[in-house]
């Protein structure tokens, strides 16, 4: 569940901007976290129930990535594209406990930004592709 550290953090835009006014996670990343809620474990299960819960959203799953000094307390992190207010594409994260039985969502922040321009990076790739 969403932790209440995680929760008053200020969220990012899909740029990897801060946007102060976002102090709360953002409904589409409350709903997406509990589509997640039956996962039963295990980093293979990991990629395919994310994937799963942002086609449903409506949006997609660009990479994981093993978490290895992005985020502690993570084992792996994937990148997904959804949906935001007036539909415009935001890029949120999934992240994957160490002990590999929960997952949780978050709107980027400062330690993850790097990650957030790689992702917008890949998507630019993408559509040029």
């Amino acid at each position: 569940m969403i932790s209440p550290e995680i929760a008053a953090r200020p969220q990012a835009s899909a740029l990897g901007g801060i946007d102060q006014s976002e102090p709360m996670l953002p409904l589409e990343l409350l709903e997406l976290e509990l589509s997640l809620e039956g996962y039963a474990g295990g980093d293979a299960g990991f990629c395919e129930a994310v994937r799963r819960a942002a086609e449903r959203s409506g949006g997609e799953l660009l990479f994981d990535l093993p978490a290895a000094g992005l985020v502690q307390d993570c084992r792996r992190i994937a990148v997904l594209r959804i949906p935001g207010d007036g539909q415009e594409m935001r890029v949120v994260l999934a992240l994957l406990d160490y002990a590999g039985t929960e997952i949780r969502m978050q709107a980027p922040d400062e330690e993850t930004a790097p990650l957030v321009r790689f992702a917008d990076a890949f998507i630019e790739l993408l559509e040029r592709i």
